[in-house]
């Protein structure tokens, strides 16, 4: 097992892919051995599949031997969140009440792009269930952990996806993020993550929390990152709200700009958030660097009232409709935490629900207003620092309160991304985010891109505790 191969970017190992150094072959051959090694310790997967790996790597050996790629991903391993539908294997949603004994022959959009695209599809990542928790743990798959501090949570949803490729086992996950769940593990695990624009990557099966939801990449820099959303972002006729797409390799246009060109606003507490102090300061050290280097960076304290609320009683509404097929039996399978917010949606008002609805049109102008004076805003993105794995949450915590900063962009459906920007006193990851307007995923990227080479991090290699 070699470390440097199992670190090696999308981008490198295309490269080497063409120039006839590297093998597909070679690079899951290393996979497996290093996931022998870890994944014991992290738990970061639900499904491994290295028979059907080695299938797709020799296939894509042939291809870039005979001087046909099916693209630049052709022969790169990707992993999937175990929420996304995926040809051949289970779908279980990190839950014992979906029926494992059935037919699994669809893929989702954005594994059908990464199939088409060639990608080695290796195995799924684990999640809470139904990805309904900002921690990743289920009576399923157990308890999924930290690269930098084994004792300590991924976050979640994405949590499997994150702890994977933190830990070099691949360079490429897709994650979902209704409420944060790409950029909260992102943060937590020192890795970047790209929650795109609402519609931007299509999906399907339709759900109740669509709206709400992106389809995105982890990825350990964010040229990775652009690669694999030019890939998912492809059109999809089962998705009828996706975004028209545009046909743009974000990857190629990344290196445009200047932060000096941007009007950025950063907020501490967008208005409402309370923050740990060791948070605060290593974003505010972060902000003061990229001011040094050139940023035109104001202080915004207060960019909205909290959103929370509103959010909750939307979700009450989707629950309810969602969850409506769980009986009692069903019930009792399901995480006490999550039955109880299950239990208590039962019979949401439809009045209250479409209030939700309509004051989130209005946060939408709000933001829409906000963005004619700043071009992109910087926040923390999330208010706490890591703790214990087998915790819902911070010691003194509501389960959701230290996760204020990402739920606001899911409800106005605006491109945001989770960027590594320092480290705590304990040493673990703490991460910043960048949020553009709507449909402003390129700005997004592109400014994350500018600030990685300030702020690089992708030398920074967890030691897993092991």
């Amino acid at each position: 097992m070699t470390e440097e191969l199992a670190f090696k970017s999308a981008q490198s190992l295309s490269k080497s892919f063409r120039s006839g150094d590297l093998s597909p072959i070679d690079v899951v051959e290393n996979l497996f051995s290093r996931i022998e090694q870890l994944e014991p310790v992290l738990n970061a997967f639900c499904v491994l599949d290295r028979e059907a790996a080695m299938a797709a790597a020799q296939a894509s050996e042939k291809r870039w031997r005979a001087g046909g790629p099916l693209s630049a991903l052709d022969g790169v391993p990707v992993s999937i969140k175990d929420i996304i539908l995926t040809k051949g294997w289970p779908t279980l949603r990190g839950s014992l009440t979906i029926n494992r004994d059935q037919t699994w022959d669809v893929d989702g959009p954005a594994v059908a792009r990464l199939r088409e695209a060639g990608a080695v599809i290796f195995g799924k990542t684990t999640t809470p269930e139904f990805a309904s928790k900002p921690v990743t743990n289920s009576a399923l798959t157990g308890i999924t952990r930290n690269p930098w501090n084994p004792a300590l949570t991924p976050g979640g949803s994405s949590g499997g996806a994150a702890a994977a490729v933190a830990s070099g086992l691949g360079p490429l996950a897709l994650g979902t993020d209704a409420g944060g769940s790409i950029r909260i593990p992102a943060s937590l695990c020192g890795v970047f993550g790209h929650k795109p624009s609402g519609g931007r990557v299509p999906m399907y099966p339709p759900t109740p929390y669509a709206s709400l939801a992106g389809f995105g990449p982890i990825t350990r820099n964010v040229t990775d990152a652009a690669m694999m959303l030019s890939v998912i972002s492809r059109p999809d006729p089962r998705d009828f709200s996706a975004s028209p797409y545009d046909p743009v390799a974000y990857e190629d246009l990344l290196e445009n700009g200047s932060l000096s060109a941007l009007r950025i606003a950063y907020s501490p507490t967008l208005g409402y958030a309370d923050v740990d102090a060791g948070v605060e300061g290593v974003v505010r050290a972060a902000v003061d660097k990229l001011v040094a280097a050139g940023a035109r960076i104001e202080q915004v304290d207060k960019v909205m009232d909290s959103p929370i609320d509103m959010l909750e009683r939307l979700k009450r509404g989707f629950a309810d409709y969602a969850f409506r097929h769980l009986n009692s039996e069903d019930m009792a399978k399901v995480d006490p935490l999550i039955a109880a917010e299950i239990e208590a949606a039962r019979g949401a008002s439809l009045v209250d629900h479409f209030d939700a609805e309509m004051e989130r049109a209005e946060l939408h102008r709000l933001m829409a207003e906000f963005h004619g004076t700043y071009d992109l805003l910087l926040t923390p993105v999330i208010s706490a620092q890591a703790f214990p794995a087998e915790q819902e949450a911070p010691e003194g915590c509501g389960r959701y309160d230290w996760i204020p900063f990402a739920s606001p962009f899911n409800l106005t459906r605006q491109p945001a991304a989770s960027i590594p920007c320092g480290f705590s006193s304990s040493g673990m990851p703490i991460g910043m985010q960048v949020v553009g307007p709507q449909f402003a995923d390129l700005a997004v990227l592109r400014a994350a891109r500018l600030i990685e080479k300030i702020l690089p991090w992708e030398e920074f290699r967890p030691s897993y505790g092991i």
